[in-house]
């Protein structure tokens, strides 16, 4: 039998995180800890509403497989009892830490993978006046960071991402719209995104309003984040997307994010890592992708007032292993 604790957990923020859904000041997460044979492991997640998800109804479907998990359920027998999600995400993650354990290895390691000592990742400017966003850019610049991971709305555009350039003209840039962007203007947004030299745009357009993409001559590189889930979300982006955002809340745990991932990289598509406002577990549990992305944006931990216990050691845009 393997001991189950389900849990939430909240993590204030140190400053707001602004998209344009809105703010944010605080990390809401679910845990399952599990225990077996004296060993203990954990995994996390973050229920997302915009895929209909929240704190109490991720503890819900996770509660409906306790007695499973109790009865020692495999990461493979996890995967046709939920869908993919939140839910599913932090006990496959929790699953995937306790064989490591078992096994007296990193989850890296166990995965079959090795890191390099540093993982570059980016560090987001959020939402803010052009001044704001702008300071904001230039101190993580100096600070260190090389991939700054630019969030925008649907207004001020070229007034917001004039001044980041300037601010920081060394940085590659990526720009992050959330789904908030509209088909009319689209292809000049993405020409004054090419003359400031912005490396990829990401989720522009509602994901199921990405149709106009099918025949869009665009001039850098388009992301699918909502866009984008698992595998069964491929055969919708071709022609539409040269990259896929992969997260595990969204893939619903390491198990099919390292399926998408190899699938998704058979088909042509470039890759990215990301996360949500998290802390340090959930970003280990998504380590073993790290080497095989274009772009990681592993910073959730970052805004955290305080992170679990152990932490994992980040500066300004920096994971170091």
């Amino acid at each position: 039998m393997r001991n189950v604790k389900v849990y939430e957990e909240t993590w204030p923020l140190h400053t707001p995180f602004v998209i344009s859904r809105g703010a944010r000041s605080e990390a809401r997460v679910v845990v399952v800890e599990l225990e077996e044979d004296g060993i203990k492991a954990s995994g996390e997640c973050t229920p997302y509403p915009r895929y209909g998800e929240s704190e109490a109804s991720v503890m819900a479907q996770i509660l409906t497989i306790v007695p499973q998990l109790e009865n020692r359920l495999s990461r493979e027998e996890l995967q046709t009892l939920l869908p993919p999600g939140a839910a599913r995400n932090a006990v496959d993650s929790a699953l995937w830490d306790l064989a490591a354990r078992k096994a007296n290895q990193t989850l890296t390691h166990y995965a079959g993978v090795t890191l390099p000592q540093n993982v570059t990742t980016a560090q987001t400017v959020v939402i803010g006046t052009p001044e704001q966003m702008a300071a904001s850019a230039a101190a993580l610049s100096e600070k260190g960071a090389q991939l700054l991971k630019v969030k925008l709305d649907d207004h001020l555009i070229s007034e917001r991402l004039v001044a980041i350039r300037a601010a920081a003209p060394t940085a590659t840039l990526i720009v992050d719209a959330n789904e908030s962007w509209h088909a009319e203007g689209l292809a000049a947004r993405c020409q004054l995104l090419a003359d400031l030299g912005v490396a990829m745009l990401e989720q522009p357009l509602p994901a199921g309003d990405d149709e106009m993409l099918a025949n869009f001559i665009h001039p850098l590189p388009i992301c699918a984040d909502e866009s984008c889930h698992t595998r069964e979300s491929l055969a919708s982006l071709h022609g539409r997307y040269e990259m896929v955002n992969i997260k595990l809340d969204k893939t619903g745990g390491l198990t099919e994010a390292l399926a998408l991932a190899d699938e998704a990289a058979k088909q042509g598509f470039t890759l990215m890592l990301g996360c949500m406002i998290c802390t340090s577990r959930a970003i280990s549990a998504a380590l073993p992708l790290a080497n095989r992305v274009r772009f990681a944006d592993l910073d959730g931990p970052t805004w955290l007032a305080v992170d679990v216990e152990p932490a994992l050691h980040f500066t300004t845009g920096t994971l170091h292993l």
